[in-house]
């Protein structure tokens, strides 16, 4: 009993309470936007929430530091298996086909979205295992560590679901930018991407997407013209919510999922928008600070940035995308957005952060009913 109380007294010390503390006020305003839109979807947040709370935990108390080297591949390979097998017994939904249905439950699961985690993950441990250089890392780290990213990329793409492709293909080299790659390669990336984009354009996009690209730089698509409405009759302070008629009305679509945001501007106005903007912005910031703060411990640096580029590239391309200023691409505000994968899949990465930083000073540890942590010898 006594290694039990030791044992939670130095975890919950360690604890980075502040990032919880940022996650409030965003749950606390979509829970109550997603109340006045569908009470019955509100009921299902709820839902999620406790899910997503049990993976939290379970997540921040696992001991990661000592199963990552079995663990990471077996779920990175798990993972791309299920990207696979998408293509063969996939099911379609709304002409995409991206998810798998467990048999015998009806529950149906999108990989793609746990590939984030795998991605994550096997980058940090790659990276925690070997070290970037003073001047970053040369051209074949850099492939191997590229082969990680752009293999899932390539399978979420064919799906198609090329917004999450996306969101990975940048998360993932957002954080080999974070950690450290030599300046030359990445100037040789910018030159050969800036020469190949007509042609990724012309050859690689399907006709669906290319018209979404010409629809925002051109005439919005009908969804982006009513969240531009609503937007606008929300003013700078917003208006009550039986005068929201864009969204009472039905006139605003998937008014909790992709197009949440823009029901927050009729509601809250101007005021409202910023203000769910700066508390990303504060987050944001954060993780990056946590990444610069533990530099030397490349585990937590790499989920640190890749939480941060997630919520920056997620934020960014829902709110342009709601004011016509890229694509629709169906990217969910996160952790606010109505949805399940979405917040159990943020959860657990933030368990898995909050662990690694609650551990950092320990070098052994394990989840037998018998827990015992040694502090690293501080000499």
């Amino acid at each position: 009993m006594e290694h039990w109380f030791d044992f939670d007294k130095r975890i919950f010390k360690h604890f980075n309470y502040l990032l919880v503390l940022q996650l409030i006020p965003l749950l606390v305003i979509s829970s109550y936007l997603v109340n006045e839109i569908n009470p019955y979807l509100f009921t299902k947040q709820m839902v999620y929430y406790v899910i997503a709370g049990i993976a939290f935990l379970v997540s921040a108390f696992f001991p990661w530091r000592q199963i990552l080297w079995w663990f990471v591949p077996l779920f990175y390979i798990g993972n791309l298996g299920l990207l696979v097998a998408v293509e063969f017994v996939g099911k379609s939904i709304l002409g995409a086909q991206r998810w798998i249905q467990l048999p015998g439950i009806g529950v149906t699961i999108q990989p793609s979205e746990f590939m984030k985690v795998a991605v994550i993950m096997t980058l940090a441990y790659l990276i925690h295992k070997t070290p970037p250089p003073e001047k970053g890392y040369g051209l074949w780290k850099f492939i191997v560590l590229s082969i990680v990213i752009i293999i899932p990329f390539v399978l979420i793409a064919k799906e198609p679901d090329l917004g999450t492709a996306l969101v990975l293909l940048i998360t993932g080299y957002g954080v080999l930018f974070v950690v450290g790659i030599n300046w030359k390669i990445w100037f040789t990336i910018f030159v050969i991407a800036g020469f190949s984009a007509p042609v990724v354009y012309e050859y690689g996009l399907k006709d669906y997407q290319k018209k979404r690209i010409e629809d925002a730089l051109n005439k919005p698509s009908y969804q982006v013209r009513q969240a531009l409405i609503a937007i606008g009759s929300g003013g700078i302070e917003g208006k009550p919510k039986d005068e929201a008629t864009q969204t009472q009305l039905d006139f605003l679509p998937v008014a909790s999922t992709d197009f949440i945001f823009a029901y927050l501007g009729e509601r809250f106005g101007f005021k409202g928008m910023m203000g769910v903007i700066g508390l990303y912005i504060l987050l944001i910031f954060n993780l990056l600070y946590i990444s610069a703060k533990y530099a030397k411990d490349y585990l937590i640096k790499t989920f640190a940035s890749g939480l941060a580029f997630l919520f920056f590239v997620y934020m960014g391309v829902n709110v342009y995308m709601i004011i016509g200023l890229a694509p629709v691409v169906g990217l969910p505000l996160p952790m606010f957005s109505h949805g399940g994968t979405s917040f159990i899949i943020f959860a657990v990465i933030f368990g898995i952060l909050q662990n690694l930083i609650a551990f950092k000073d320990f070098s052994r540890y394990n989840s037998d009913s018998k827990i015992t942590l040694q502090r690293k010898d501080s000499r």
